[in-house]
């Protein structure tokens, strides 16, 4: 297919050229970013600095955390600055930049929330063979593995675009370069392209969807004859990855399991996976998990206690130094 490319620079329409309901949406947005940057980090540093990173279920919940800062980064900074332009404009090369990053950390987000499913299943399901199954090179495997799964995901993605010719117009519908914006304005037949982008895009999201959905079904079934206490325990660990899962997986399947086609409404659904699920999946698996909010509750009221004594040590060393200079100077 030749590549002959006239446009050089698209223009994002964005959610709305309504001068009030773009600064309403400014402000909306910063909000909910600075809340993903603090909620993320927050359970980030939390798990580095206590006992919990050396579980399966919180290491990986850290790669969660630092995915979903990584995936709305690449989306979100750019809606905030074009929400105050007038016409917010995108270069070619940062277009297919974006294109490719944003595929490669939500691909990387559906393949550890996967990861964290399997370990699920295992915890529950294998509990004797856990620490051997689940062991710290293992984990580390896994991870090394979605990241090349979504790498390979990514670039097919972004070759199949490339590969089109841009030649006019250059005015995409939506907040961020995404594929089927990008087909819309292709100057070609993109029908095979399309159907591939299906396939990589749709059919992965609804397999994945699908073997998590079995998975968890599966370790429902099982700790059904648990006992009560236990059972609650897992049954609120289960229900919280259940919800960030249909969170995340159902606009996206909405918008990437159909055929090739750019719709007003897609901008809508998009800020599900890619502002909301982010912003909440801090709130949902710390609300959710006792064993979570004790740890958090361990490490700052510990950080909040060594500071304390930190600053009464600095104020009685600095009254003991006024009180030997004062007595200097008789």
């Amino acid at each position: 297919m030749e590549s002959t490319n006239n446009i050089t620079e698209f223009i994002l329409l964005g959610l709305s050229q309504n001068k009030k309901i773009k600064i309403l949406c400014f402000l909306l947005f910063l909000f909910c970013y600075t809340a993903i940057l603090g909620g993320n980090l927050f359970i980030m540093i939390s798990i580095t600095l206590s006992r919990l990173n050396e579980q399966p279920m919180y290491f990986f919940l850290n790669c969660l955390a630092l995915s979903d800062l990584c995936y709305t980064s690449t989306v979100t900074p750019k809606l905030l600055t074009g929400l105050l332009m007038k016409r917010n404009m995108i270069s070619y090369t940062s277009c297919m930049a974006q294109l490719f990053t944003m595929h490669f950390f939500g691909g990387i987000e559906i393949l550890i929330l996967t990861v964290m499913a399997y370990d699920r299943y295992v915890a529950i399901c294998k509990p004797l063979h856990y620490t051997s199954i689940m062991s710290r090179g293992r984990c580390h495997a896994m991870v090394a593995a979605c990241c090349a799964g979504a790498f390979i995901h990514s670039f097919l993605q972004s070759f199949l675009v490339t590969s089109l010719p841009f030649c006019g117009p250059n005015e995409m519908d939506h907040y961020f370069c995404d594929v089927y914006p990008l087909l819309s304005l292709a100057c070609t037949n993109t029908f095979r392209v399309g159907l591939l982008v299906v396939v990589n895009s749709g059919m992965m999201g609804l397999v994945t969807f699908m073997v998590l959905m079995w998975s968890y079904s599966f370790i429902l079934y099982t700790i059904w004859a648990y006992p009560a206490e236990s059972r609650g325990k897992a049954l609120s660990t289960c229900s919280s990855h259940v919800t960030v899962v249909v969170l995340f997986f159902v606009p996206v399947l909405f918008i990437y399991i159909r055929p090739a086609a750019s719709y007003p409404e897609d901008k809508v659904f998009a800020l599900f996976y890619t502002i909301i699920a982010p912003m909440f999946n801090p709130l949902i698996y710390t609300l959710r998990n006792m064993e979570m909010k004790n740890a958090l509750r361990k490490v700052w009221c510990h950080k909040v206690l060594f500071i304390g004594k930190r600053i009464i040590i600095f104020t009685a060393e600095s009254d003991h130094e006024k009180a030997k200079a004062c007595c200097s100077s008789f």
